[in-house]
């Protein structure tokens, strides 16, 4: 009789385990990912509390940074809606066009709530300033979470984010880890270097700036630069003065990606006739074939590749970081950036 109690109770435990491990294991139909258990809860980067029921199948991003990091992680086939302006977006007709014929949900500053909720997303993914249309699509029933990503931190944050929520971890850990090895043999490679001074000109005015508690100024840092503004305590771009350039005299005079005028204007620019960059020709504009990576893209990591290949080709060279670059976009966004 004890033997067949026995026999009972192990058969009992048995069937019990088995019934935990089926209902407990979700599978994303889309990555073949396995892992993350539904209902799922998680904090965004505005501090809300979002419990998501169901892995999310339909997705709406009304932000470019992470309709970018959606694509990176192989979830752009579930996006049933994007931010206003995509076909302006190179990376999008790039690696995903078919994002371009989406319906689009507005701006930050006109976003479609109306058009949103009639796409019945299961997740929506908003950048923080619009905390206010988060709160209503929530009391609709749909689950939004919010983004920050204002700096490399908060982007690696952003991508661990979207991964846990979609259940593609695995794939925002690759991510991850390609950013984390790039900075760290960047760190390694120019550890012993002399920072050249760099000024950064911002996309509307050669006098607009980044200072140090910006994410160009991470960029430059990382490259092995000096930031002639890091004194700058602004959160924005901050307009100088040329007489400010002068009295800091960068070494490197580098253009934002969407800047409106070009290196060439600023090499005859007479009021920078002084300054050693215009002097030695050291003007530089950021890459702008596919994303801007001077922004706190996922591909913002290239801006450093890219920039350490500027400040010191003989330690970085242009034929390495253009194997980096083709890597990258091969990977996360299946085309190559140097065809």
């Amino acid at each position: 009789m004890k033997k067949i109690l026995s026999v009972i109770l192990l058969l009992a435990n048995l069937l019990a385990l088995a019934a935990c491990g089926s209902t407990g294991a979700d599978t994303a139909s889309g990555t073949g990912e396995a892992g993350v258990l539904y209902p799922l809860t998680v904090t965004d980067q505005s501090g809300r509390t979002v419990t998501i029921e169901e892995e999310p199948q339909k997705l709406v991003s009304g932000y470019y940074i992470s309709t970018s990091a959606l694509i990176a992680l192989d979830l752009d086939s579930r996006l049933v809606g994007i931010e206003a302006k995509a076909d302006k977006r190179a990376i999008y007709s790039l690696s995903a066009p078919e994002l371009v014929e989406l319906p689009n949900v507005g701006t930050a500053k006109e976003f479609d709530l109306e058009g949103c909720a009639a796409l019945e997303p299961d997740l929506v993914i908003l950048p923080l300033k619009l905390k206010s249309a988060a709160d209503t699509l929530t009391e609709l029933g749909i689950d939004v979470i919010l983004v920050n990503p204002e700096d490399q931190g908060l982007l690696e944050e952003m991508v661990t984010l979207i991964g846990r929520a979609t259940n593609t971890e695995a794939k925002a850990d690759e991510l991850l880890n390609f950013i984390s090895a790039q900075s760290d043999r960047l760190t390694a490679e120019l550890a012993d270097t002399t920072d050249p001074k760099v000024y950064l000109a911002g996309n509307s005015s050669m006098l607009s700036t980044a200072g140090d508690a910006m994410f160009q100024s991470d960029m430059i840092r990382l490259a092995g630069g000096e930031n002639v503004a890091a004194e700058i305590t602004d959160t924005y771009w901050v307009e100088t003065s040329y007489e400010q350039i002068l009295t800091w005299n960068p070494e490197y005079i580098i253009l934002a990606s969407d800047a409106s005028y070009t290196a060439e204007d600023v090499l005859n620019d007479a009021n920078l006739a002084d300054c050693d960059a215009v002097k030695n020709g050291n003007v530089y504009r950021m890459p702008a074939k596919a994303e801007a990576w001077d922004s706190p893209v996922p591909s913002g990591i290239l801006g450093s590749v890219w920039l350490a290949s500027i400040l010191h080709p003989d330690i970085c060279t242009e034929a390495e970081a253009a194997e980096i670059i083709d890597s990258y976009y091969e990977t996360f966004y299946d085309f190559k950036y140097s065809e």
